[in-house]
């Protein structure tokens, strides 16, 4: 793990690219825009490297899945779906429908309705990211959506991992499919004979899945484009080495291109946590993935002081951010940019991934400049009606015409005229 001083940080350092290979996203999502389930059959052969004769999963295969699921873990998803639902109801209670009346004569309303249907996507990989079903499928329900599909690669042992299938059929989904990567995008955003298409796409994958939802968008909606999960922790003397230390690793073994970085005022403080990490990866069961994150990615940078350390957390506008130093709560209300926000050495950004309520998907590589994580707004459309009478046209209509004119829009004027009239 680097250590730097902050006057000696790179600029690309708060400039993170994530570009994948565009000419091959727009090839896979064409082909299967054109061929359906054609495509996705040859795709899947090829990257996931398995003959799929049925892509959706049957009742029984999802039936199954949930008899084999471990009584304790079923406890933890019920205590966790319910938080998740207590945190997106207390969203969704801010997010109201209204009327308004504009002048006299004019009624302006807000409507508030969800999304017909949204598509889910669950990265294979070397995890079964059940969270991830957990945060994008309860605020979905809990925001009126009816129809909700899940895609994920058929990469254990030929199908959908059963945990994956279980906290489905748990949460009440049923429409699953043995799909990943690029082609499962496609399929979600256009359709396919077996894949009725969405209004939306939600959840983390790979570049490719990163840069096939980017190229999607338009088409179809999405939630943001994930780049590699970040933790960025700011911790003066009084913080706990083996708390910071156990907090990097958390997020180090994700994925060798996850970023783990310490922001520290006390160069002694830095020296622990280094010793700490280079003790526990080795013991670690995840600690060849974590190594790797660490020497590619892994940055301790020594700031001048704490004030420093916010401008840099501000500027680099991390996923998730830990405040672990005194009094913290002096600080808070200078801190801008973030996913989400940890405060204290109680505050484990795993809560935040699993357990608190609060939704995991997030946005990384800089997009916490201008947008927060998943909201239950995210799965509603809120639209606008107006009312207008006589009286009301005769107050308003003027003044469009006078702003339609002076835009050189004759006909926009010509409407408001002719109702005049």
């Amino acid at each position: 793990m680097q250590i730097l001083r902050s006057e000696e940080l790179p600029e690309d350092f708060f400039r993170p690219q994530m570009e994948g290979n565009i000419s091959l996203v727009r090839s896979i999502v064409n082909e299967v825009k054109n061929f359906g389930d054609r495509a996705l059959n040859k795709y899947t052969k090829k990257f996931d490297k398995v003959s799929v004769s049925n892509f959706r999963v049957t009742p029984a295969e999802l039936k199954k899945a949930a008899h084999s699921i471990d009584k304790h873990l079923l406890q933890a998803l019920t205590r966790a779906k319910e938080n998740i639902e207590k945190f997106s109801r207390a969203q969704l209670c801010q997010l109201k429908n209204f009327k308004i009346n504009i002048t006299n004569g004019v009624i302006a309303e807000q409507v508030i309705i969800p999304l017909e249907r949204i598509g889910i996507y669950i990265p294979g990989g070397r995890f079964p990211l059940i969270s991830t079903v957990l945060m994008c499928g309860v605020p979905a329900m809990v925001a009126g959506v009816k129809e909700i599909a899940i895609c994920s690669p058929p990469t254990y042992q030929n199908s959908v991992h059963p945990l994956i299938l279980a906290t489905a059929q748990f949460l009440g989904i049923r429409e699953v499919y043995k799909v990943g990567g690029i082609q499962a995008i496609a399929a979600m955003a256009y359709g396919t004979k077996t894949v009725k298409p969405v209004a939306k796409i939600f959840g983390p994958g790979n570049i490719f899945v990163a840069s096939a939802k980017k190229y999607v968008f338009g088409d179809v909606g999405i939630d943001f484009i994930a780049g590699p999960t970040e933790i960025l922790i700011i911790a003066d003397e009084s913080a706990v080495p083996e708390i910071v230390a156990a907090d990097l690793l958390a997020q180090a073994e994700h994925d060798p291109n996850a970023l783990p970085i310490l922001v520290t005022n006390a160069p002694s403080f830095a020296g622990k946590v280094i010793k700490i990490l280079n003790r526990q990866v080795k013991i670690l069961k995840t600690g060849r993935i974590a190594k790797r994150a660490l020497n590619n990615n892994g940055l301790i940078i020594i700031a001048q002081d704490i004030e420093e350390a916010i401008e840099i957390a501000n500027k680099k506008a991390p996923e998730h951010l830990e405040l672990q130093i005194k009094n913290p709560e002096r600080y808070i209300s200078r801190l801008k940019n973030y996913g989400t926000l940890f405060v204290g050495k109680y505050a484990a950004e795993v809560l935040g991934d699993y357990s608190s309520g609060l939704n995991h998907t997030l946005p990384t590589a800089g997009a916490a400049r201008y947008t927060g994580g998943l909201h239950i707004k995210d799965f509603l459309k809120i639209q606008t009606v107006l009312r207008v009478n006589k009286i009301g046209l005769k107050r308003i209509g003027p003044i469009a015409q006078i702003l339609a004119q002076t835009e050189g829009l004759f006909a926009h004027a010509r409407s408001i005229e002719v109702r005049m009239r």
